[in-house]
């Protein structure tokens, strides 16, 4: 996977939910003092992240204007 511009961690404002996209394709999301709360792999296609964790549950998000937007929830760069 080549290495895209959204690769990094983001977070909910109030620091809950971060998922760190790791530049090989892996995700790892932390929720509250779970650091590793759900781990997969995720696919990037324009501003289209598509997300599938290692128990096989899908989802996915768009980034638009530096924002994650993902299952209800606004991410931020950190």
């Amino acid at each position: 996977m080549t290495e895209h511009p959204y690769a990094g961690m983001w977070v909910t404002d109030d620091n809950h939910i971060r998922h760190e996209l790791l530049p090989n394709g892996r995700y790892v999301e932390a929720r509250g003092t779970r650091e590793k709360a759900y781990e997969g792999r995720y696919w990037v296609t324009g501003d289209h992240i598509d997300y599938k964790d290692d128990t096989g549950f899908t989802a996915d998000g768009d980034f638009r204007d530096g924002v994650l937007y993902h299952g209800g929830m606004v991410l931020r760069r950190r």
